[in-house]
């Protein structure tokens, strides 16, 4: 019988399989798919993942190499998820042992045990005594052994500090053998019989309905469209959808857009369910995160909550897929593999034969298009839970209006009354920092990014300038660089500078911002809600931050500063986005008993796209958008792939993708493939960033089959491309944005 040749996937960007011999002592009946195997590579060690046991290589035998060792007695990845990531690399054109790394977490691909946390405990030795002469001198161990024999199944090291166990004396009586230490496992949790920690709320007629569509098809993959109007109780569906799962013994997977989500998430969650929960995001510590996921594994989760990268997290017993907030670009990942995990979900629930739920009130326009072409069952909620009204819209035209940091007059007005009135405001900027740029009012300079085609953002608290996109930072100089005078103004508004100002117009009310630098710190996003959510009066300043998924029932005012931006922009989905962003940020105002009011202010308040949108709602925005798609042979209505290169010098990166477009031609003829055109190649709309020069190609396809086709045979012709050695590029299949 030959030698077992060992088929290996490397966490590298190289589009293959590796070969190595079967390491010393291990039987080929102990190997299957999905094992980590550390094996040497170059000058280096790395962990592979097996694909699969072969009986030929085409290297020859005497430059194989034997693994170093076999890591796992078992495959930590099921066979399902295993499944789903030989489809995921292949559909995104991806290298297959980076799609493996992607899955596991961080302490599997750097070879830890595939095992749950192992812990100290201290205990009372058996025999020993408080009033052993060997203490009786010695207060403090005296007193640490009476805590420990308080605690007879232990103490975990962790919670020593929390006893006031003093470790120094613990070892002391460790020492004198009065006291042991016990290494053991973290003892699965018992399933409840009882599900519910607190009663479900009543379901109105429309919740109703849409419960029992979803449940009449548990059991089988089926995919649900759950499109609720902001504040119409689709958290409460999914709750109640999960209770149904739970009861029939499997797991659910919950994924949410942002990870300040999470807590506010995870404790409704904790609040209804005795149930064990576990967080899988990217602020969770890897030792967290790796024993969170093996609870999933070994079906000690009974709910998984997460964002994009939970998605790979393995279920004993799946039964259910929930992706709140579907339409969210955040769900995209946009670098290295750049996979979509809520089209990614839909896959999984496909091959694990479970029904799936995409909720938003907003839905994307691909979502939509699938629920109207019958793909997905199209489950409406227009009423708001609890009796409360819809928020009402209100077009402030700001032409020729000054503005005073970015707020006009009316609006300073509107917001003083709601304050008067004992409630909350939300004002609403999506840009951070106190100015999107600094002018000298001498001579134009303006302060841009030596790296980057992009000004740089002033940050006045911290005295900064910043580019937002390659994280570039510089002192905020005191004389011009280009004419050395001192009259350097900041131009523009941010959320700094309207939180500034807001402070000086409203010296009597709090003034909280809500974005990326305020919440930077741990807890600081914590600590924000909790203030808002006890009802006081005060104004929340913030970006798209503020716009998923919160519930903020003081809020009776939304202020949205600048509506402009997403009606001119070269991205044919920015008034998709502008619309989505709208009515997200609109859904915060009157949640509860009082009704809500939307200020917009827009130079454009006669634009179509605004007034159908303020006037007849989202769905009507989206249908109109989804007849131009049509006519324009735009996505839903045709599929996309962006090959991306850049490079440090101008000019080689269009070269490459000359080349690359050159080699499409070529293959687009040798395999007679129609419906497929190549625009470009042409500079990126942001040619240079953090120094490099960037251009992209665009393949559109009539039919996702013969584009895929081209791909796989593409990609191999990249890879062996001498122009592609100077350049650093990637492919993007169904690209969210075009940058």
């Amino acid at each position: 019988m030959p030698d077992a040749i060992l088929r290996l996937a490397l966490p590298s960007p190289l589009r293959r399989l590796f070969d190595y011999r079967v390491p010393d002592g291990v039987a080929r009946s102990a190997l299957q798919p999905g094992m980590r195997l550390r094996v040497p590579f170059g000058r280096r060690e790395m962990i592979g993942i097996l694909v699969e046991v072969a009986d030929h290589s085409e290297v020859p035998a005497d430059k194989l190499k034997p693994a170093i060792a076999l890591l796992d007695q078992e495959a930590p990845l099921p066979p399902a998820l295993f499944k789903l990531c030989l489809w995921t690399a292949q559909y995104y054109q991806h290298s297959l042992g980076d799609t493996l790394s992607w899955a596991l977490p961080v302490l599997l691909r750097q070879g830890e045990p595939a095992e749950a946390r192992q812990e100290r405990f201290w205990q009372v030795a058996e025999g020993a005594s408080i009033d052993d002469s060997r203490i009786a001198r010695a207060p403090k161990q005296k007193e640490a052994l009476r805590t420990l024999a308080q605690h007879p199944h232990g103490v975990p090291h962790t919670l020593l500090s929390k006893l006031m166990l003093n470790r120094d004396s613990l070892n002391l009586l460790l020492a004198k053998e009065l006291v042991t230490v016990e290494v053991r496992g973290h003892a699965p949790v018992a399933r409840h019989q009882h599900w519910l920690a607190q009663p479900e709320l009543a379901l109105n007629t429309e919740q109703r309905a849409a419960y029992e569509a979803i449940r009449s098809g548990f059991g089988s993959f089926h995919a649900s469209l759950l499109a609720g109007v902001t504040g119409s109780g689709k958290t409460e569906v999914y709750l109640q959808l999960i209770r149904e799962t739970l009861e029939a013994g499997k797991q659910a997977l919950v994924l949410i857009p942002e990870i300040n989500l999470g807590p506010q998430t995870l404790a409704r969650f904790e609040q209804r369910f005795n149930a064990r929960i576990a967080l899988l995001h990217s602020a969770v510590n890897d030792r967290d995160r790796l024993d969170a996921w093996l609870a999933a594994r070994d079906g000690e989760a009974d709910i998984i909550i997460g964002t994009r990268s939970a998605l790979f997290t393995p279920m004993k017993n799946p039964g259910l897929i929930i992706i709140d907030e579907e339409h969210d670009g955040s769900y995209k990942q946009q670098e290295g593999l750049r996979y979509h995990a809520r089209d990614l979900a839909l896959v999984r629930a496909r091959q694990e034969d479970i029904p799936i739920v995409l909720g938003s009130a907003t839905p994307s326009l691909e979502s939509l298009h699938n629920a109207y072409t019958g793909r997905y069952a199209l489950l409406r909620l227009n009423q708001r839970a609890g009796g409360a009204q819809q928020p009402r819209f209100l077009r402030l035209d700001v032409k020729s209006r000054p503005l005073d940091s970015g707020i006009s007059g009316p609006m300073q007005q509107a917001i003083g009354q709601t304050l008067a009135a004992g409630q909350q405001v939300l004002v609403f900027l999506n840009r951070r920092g106190f100015a999107p740029t600094l002018l000298c009012h001498d001579c134009g300079w303006l302060s841009e990014c030596n790296r980057c085609d992009a000004r740089m953002t002033v940050h006045q608290r911290s005295g900064e300038l910043r580019c937002h996109h390659c994280g570039h930072v510089e002192r905020v100089p005191r004389n011009c660089p280009a004419c050395g005078k001192v009259d350097l103004r900041p131009v523009g508004a941010g959320t700094e500078r309207a939180e500034e100002r807001l402070a000086i117009l409203f010296p009597d009310y709090p003034v909280l911002r809500v974005d990326r630098d305020s919440t930077s710190r741990k807890d600081a996003m914590n600590q924000l809600f909790a203030t808002i959510q006890k009802g006081h009066p005060c104004i929340l300043v913030g970006t798209q931050m503020l716009a998923k998924g919160h519930h903020f029932p003081r809020v009776t005012l939304v202020s949205i500063l600048d509506a402009d931006g997403g009606l001119f922009s070269g991205d044919f989905r920015a008034s998709e986005r502008m619309a989505q962003l709208i009515v997200q940020v609109a859904g915060r105002a009157g949640r509860a008993e009082e009704p809500g009011k939307v200020i917009i202010q827009t130079h454009l308040a006669e634009h179509p796209l605004l007034i159908q949108l303020t006037e007849q709602g989202y769905f009507a925005f989206a249908e109109q958008a989804l007849s131009e798609r049509r006519a324009a042979g735009l996505p839903p209505f045709s599929h996309l792939a962006l090959l991306r290169a850049e490079a440090h010098k101008p000019g080689q990166a269009e070269g490459f993708l000359d080349d690359a477009c050159t080699e499409a031609e070529h293959l687009l003829k040798e395999m007679a493939l129609g419906g497929i055109e190549l625009l470009g190649p042409v500079p990126a709309p942001m040619e240079r960033r953090a120094g490099r020069y960037r251009a992209q190609l665009l393949v559109q396809a009539n039919a996702r089959a013969p584009l895929h086709k081209l791909l796989a045979l593409w990609m191999l012709a990249l890879e062996n491309m001498p122009s592609g050695r100077q350049v650093r590029w990637s492919l993007d299949v169904d690209p969210v944005d075009l940058y």
